[in-house]
């Protein structure tokens, strides 16, 4: 892939690549909260684009594909195939009249000079060359081949047509070989001998090939012998024959766009215009072997104008030739399934029919994964990208960022607490040392009050009063399990990346604020299931239907059994309990599922709540959906647990969680306070 490189101006800071990193990362976490999935987040942020932290729109793919669809179709209504062949009428009609005009000027010129008999020769050669002229066929190749044969009395009409002539064999031959249209317009023998020779040696060596012999010529004594038809120098013999390809199956797509009667006048055309034999033969032959040997070069195209221009076979050719390679640069774009398989499109290409702005924004979408690998943040691992540890928290951090920046400030702000213990953390303050404090002995302090109070020199002597401690905060522990509906109403209703992205957020501040505290995860759907840390990036939503809460706080309320200091469940969930566990007997169970809720399902899991409330764990529900139905369920389910009840949508459900639980950790530490 062609390399560009980007120059902007220096805003002062020493942030670049990282913050582009970080911004990328950003468009991503949602997705990947969502799906749990890179290569699938990495696919939509390749269809989507994104925004650079510059400011910059790169583009994605729906959107350079839209702008590529456009330039077909700009290419499409700017000409008319047909139109050529009313300007070469027009042209022979043209000469034929100036043709005629010296026809009447010679007969007139004998009529003045007096001679009988010349008057006599000159009207019969006027009435022979006119009846010629009337007598020209009216299609485009028969009058060409008429005037060929013709014996032009004007020399202006001759020479138009000359003129004409060479125009058009110049078209023709562009149109084929593009870059040898003067070797091929040149009526030199010698030149078209060449042409005839070179013709030959290809198509030898493309048969040779086919039929797995050794090529005779080679490419090398090819080159040397022709290599001045090739002015792009192809390295090789399938970098040439794709050249070739490309243009000829342009000009095949160019006849194939017009109609039948247009592309048999064309034919002929070019029949009566390169009247060897042998060199048609040799093209016909090219034009099959190359089909044979590049395939893919794009054969069997056809377009359908609807410009104004006329357009000749060269500049339809070329025409064709660009609408092909928008083609295929369309497929290719079509079937890029991941960042890396952008590396090998032709920015130049791209830049020629997307502008500069579309080259940059593919060249920036092919290089997405690569720094993300980089700053260590997701791995390939057996053809797939997955998210490393360093993503996993990364995720969470952002998640909690943005779940703290929509609370109030003078709600959260430090959440220190005014007591000063005696645990275990330290808090960066100290106190001078009294009898029965723990021995946790700050030394630069010490030192210091030693110094002071004695003056410099060594050794320092230490007194009692110079002994200055480490003050601790009083630490206490909590537990908690966070159930979270998977069950398929969730997405539905628009709230499972609300609740994923609240359930990765608390285990990010547990982890990091709170280390000592424990935290375990329940999904719940038909049946429910611990999830580990370090899976719930990839957790996703269930295709069952079935809210079984009774087997979730069962899980949970085993989580929990040999936790210490307090506990207590969240649960986040949209829906009344449909679903419960029954035991056969033998160590498994079968699901019971109805909707609406049967009276069993409801008492079971009460029954299961009421186990929760003896073995002194806390229910906090937030419900996602406030119908009559769930209300009721959860009005008895918090009679019975004295646990909270929060009605919420899943624009706030991440500020009522953490609020709460922040709220819970303070009220935990009062009571261990009061206590000692």
């Amino acid at each position: 892939m062609t390399r560009r490189w980007d120059y902007r101006r220096w805003d002062g800071s020493q942030t670049g690549f990282e913050d582009e990193v970080d911004a990328l990362f950003s468009e991503l976490a949602d997705d990947l909260l969502y799906h749990g999935d890179p290569d699938a987040a990495l696919r939509r942020l390749l269809t989507s684009g994104f925004r650079r932290p510059d400011g910059e729109q790169v583009q994605g793919l729906r959107e350079l594909m839209e702008r590529l669809r456009q330039r077909r179709q700009e290419e499409l209504e700017s000409g008319d195939l047909g139109g050529a062949f009313h300007e070469i009428a027009q042209e022979l009609d043209d000469v034929v009249n100036e043709e005629r005009e010296g026809l009447q000027s010679l007969a007139e010129d004998a009529r003045q000079s007096g001679d009988e008999r010349r008057r006599e020769v000159t009207d019969d050669v006027v009435a022979e060359r006119s009846v010629e002229l009337d007598l020209l066929p009216p299609d485009l190749a028969g009058r060409v081949r008429g005037l060929q044969n013709y014996d032009f009395v004007s020399s202006e009409a001759r020479e138009h047509f000359e003129q004409l002539l060479e125009k058009l064999r110049e078209e023709l031959a562009k149109s084929f070989f593009d870059q040898m249209s003067e070797a091929m317009t040149n009526p030199d023998p010698e030149q078209l001998e060449r042409v005839r020779q070179m013709l030959d040696a290809l198509n030898r060596m493309m048969e040779q090939r086919q039929a797995g012999q050794d090529l005779d010529p080679s490419f090398e004594s090819f080159m040397e012998s022709f290599g001045d038809f090739f002015p792009g120098n192809p390295q090789t013999l399938d970098e040439l024959l794709e050249q070739f390809a490309a243009q000829m199956a342009a000009v095949q797509a160019a006849l194939d766009s017009m109609s039948p009667e247009q592309r048999a006048q064309l034919q002929a055309l070019a029949a009566s215009l390169f009247e060897d034999m042998d060199l048609r033969w040799q093209m016909d032959r090219l034009a099959e072997n190359l089909r044979q040997a590049v395939p893919g070069a794009g054969w069997g195209r056809r377009y359908q104008y609807s410009g104004n221009d006329p357009m000749g076979l060269a500049e339809a050719a070329a025409s064709a030739r660009r609408l092909g390679e928008m083609d295929q640069l369309e497929q290719f774009l079509r079937s890029a399934t991941s960042p890396g398989a952008l590396a090998e499109v032709d920015l130049d290409e791209v830049s020629k029919y997307l502008g500069e702005d579309g080259a940059r924004s593919l060249e920036t979408l092919a290089r997405l994964a690569k720094q993300l690998e980089e700053a260590g943040l997701i791995e390939q691992r057996e053809g797939r990208y997955e998210l490393t540890a360093l993503g996993i928290r990364r995720i969470g951090q952002q998640a909690l960022t943005e779940l703290f920046s929509k609370l109030a400030k003078d709600r959260l702000g430090g959440h220190r607490n005014t007591y000063v213990g005696t645990g275990h953390e330290p808090e960066g303050q100290t106190k001078p040392y009294e009898f029965g404090d723990p021995f946790t002995l700050d030394i630069q302090r010490t030192m210091h009050n030693a110094v002071t109070r004695s003056g410099a020199g060594t050794p320092v002597h230490l007194a009692p009063e110079d002994f200055e401690i480490s003050r601790t905060e009083h630490m206490t522990q909590a537990s908690t399990v966070l159930m979270v509906d998977l069950s398929l109403s969730m997405p539905m209703r628009d709230n499972f990346l609300a609740a994923k992205k609240v359930a990765i957020a608390l285990h990010t501040l547990i982890s990091t604020k709170f280390p000592r505290d424990f935290l375990g995860l329940v999904g719940f759907s038909e049946v429910a299931r611990e999830i580990k840390p370090q899976d719930l990036p990839e957790v996703s939503w269930d295709f069952v239907y079935g809210t079984n809460m009774q087997h979730g706080l069962m899980l949970a309320r085993r989580m929990l059994a040999h936790r210490v200091g307090t506990k207590q469940i969240i649960m986040i969930t949209d829906g009344e309990p449909t679903a419960h566990i029954v035991p056969d007997g033998a160590g498994s169970f079968t699901v019971d599922f109805n909707y609406p809720p049967t009276a069993e399902t409801v008492r079971v899991t009460l029954t299961e709540v009421v186990r929760c409330t003896r073995a002194g764990i806390t229910i906090n529900t937030f419900m996602l959906d406030a119908n009559r139905s769930l209300q009721g369920f959860v009005e008895q389910m918090t009679k019975l647990n004295r646990g909270r009840a929060f009605f919420t949508t899943p624009e706030t459900l991440g500020d009522y969680v953490l609020v709460d639980f922040l709220e819970h950790r303070r009220t935990v530490r009062s009571a261990t306070r009061r206590g000692a």
